[in-house]
């Protein structure tokens, strides 16, 4: 590429600045300088231009001098009169928010995070969820209410489900979440609708049919696959009890896996699609029913190729009652952890029977549960496993899954919820719904 091909010149709110097309390939071809080259990178003409190849762009000079070295060098440099709102708004409009977001903070490790800040509740009583979203943002759900943040933290306009409580809520991308709810008595209604995380507005809603008729259900916990598939259990009145699937982009139902007799698809609290074996986790667990039931369901096939309960197993069910449950595919295994913390591992090429393997070398707490019970969660991300339990969250790592840190933060109370995303940890207290962030602090420059 020749040198003068390869200089780019901009004039932006008045004020000239030069670089080259190598510098611009930087921001990759999802952004608006992406538009500007050919396959090649080499610059497409402007038939507009009439001043020396100039290309105009109104927006805030001295934000683009920053996002400019930021493409130059990979570090974000902030001057103090610059108010980050400001750059990260500029951010948006070239396509450069992941590359402001990769300069801030350094890649995901559990064991490096550290505490950013807190969001202080925004109603009375417990949350029930907290959502990371794809951006670095965020949703928390309480009762019939959905606060949603976007990635700079700031508090878009909340959802109101109109008095429906809300049983679960998930990302379909930056722009939408899913929403499921319970139904209420006698006024048909529930399910699940996709809203905007900017405006409020909900675009459509998904219906549950049966015998050609569409029938009122219970929304409970969510889960999406790549092909852009929704799954949600559902438990309705009328032969509507198990899970259902949607496409995400037309809103139509696509399939229903009715729940089999003795167990409780309908009921689920924990939903994971698993990409490697297109199978769908699907996990009660207590206080929700008395017994665990933990299954693996093949849409293709129509039946459940993996099952375990708790009922009748040789253990004392008040010491090893499973609160929560993941899929890990790497290792062939789905990871359970009862009240007191323990990790136990089962085995998913062996019969399901009894095969919990309970490993106490990932213990972190001993004793009663706290007088306010907040069950402990689950997460995998990046090869880590996470857990959270009362006031704590405990990273495990390696083969053996060894415990190697603990994120803690005193006020707040029990943590009733975890989620992670958008290279961020979000952390739900119970008490007054704060939210705590957490964010790997980028590496000293040397």
């Amino acid at each position: 590429m020749g040198v003068q091909k390869d200089r780019v010149k901009f004039n932006v709110g008045g004020r000239v600045m030069e670089t080259t097309s190598t510098t611009l390939a930087n921001a990759g071809r999802n952004s608006m300088f992406g538009a500007m080259f050919d396959d090649n990178w080499n610059l497409i003409p402007n038939n507009d231009d009439n001043n020396n190849n100039e290309r105009f762009i109104d927006r805030n000079p001295d934000c683009f001098a920053i996002l400019l070295d930021l493409l130059r060098t990979g570090e974000l440099h902030v001057p103090p009169n610059i108010p980050e709102k400001l750059l990260y708004r500029e951010a948006l409009y070239y396509g450069l928010l992941d590359h402001v977001r990769a300069a801030k903070w350094g890649p995901f490790d559990g064991n490096r995070l550290r505490l950013s800040r807190s969001l202080q509740g925004q109603a009375p009583g417990d949350g029930t969820a907290v959502r990371a979203g794809p951006d670095g943002g965020c949703c928390v759900a309480h009762g019939s209410m959905v606060h949603v943040y976007d990635w700079m933290l700031e508090e878009h306009r909340p959802l109101n489900l109109d008095y429906q409580r809300v049983n679960d809520v998930g990302w379909v991308d930056s722009d939408n979440v899913v929403i499921g709810v319970s139904e209420r008595l006698g006024r048909g209604d529930g399910g699940m609708g996709l809203f905007s995380s900017h405006t409020g507005e909900l675009r459509y809603k998904f219906h549950v049919c049966h015998d050609n008729q569409v029938k009122s259900y219970t929304a409970g916990a969510l889960s999406f696959s790549s092909d852009y598939k929704i799954f949600s259990s559902c438990k309705g009145r009328s032969n509507e009890y198990g899970v259902g699937v949607w496409d995400q982009v037309t809103g139509k139902q696509i399939d229903f896996f009715y729940e089999p007799l003795g167990w409780s698809l309908g009921d689920a609290d924990k939903l994971q699609w698993m990409e490697g074996s297109n199978c769908l986790l699907v996990a009660t667990m207590f206080p929700r029913k008395d017994n665990c039931y933990i299954s693996l369901l093949d849409f293709r096939d129509k039946k459940m190729v993996w099952c375990w309960s708790d009922v009748g197993a040789p253990f004392a069910v008040d010491e090893k009652r499973v609160r929560d449950a993941i899929a890990m595919e790497d290792n062939n295994s789905i990871c359970v952890v009862n009240e007191f913390e323990d990790l136990g591992f089962m085995d998913l090429r062996s019969s399901a029977a009894n095969s919990i393997r309970w490993s106490s070398r990932s213990r972190l707490m001993k004793g009663k549960m706290p007088e306010e019970p907040c069950y402990p969660k689950l997460a995998l991300h990046g090869g880590q496993l996470f857990s959270s339990m009362n006031d704590c969250i405990s990273v495990f790592c390696g083969p053996e899954w060894v415990l190697t840190s603990r994120l803690r933060r005193s006020y707040g109370g029990s943590i009733c919820d975890f989620s992670i995303g958008g290279d961020r940890l979000f952390a739900l207290h119970s008490e007054e719904n704060v939210v705590d962030i957490w964010e790997t602090p980028t590496p000293p420059i040397i």
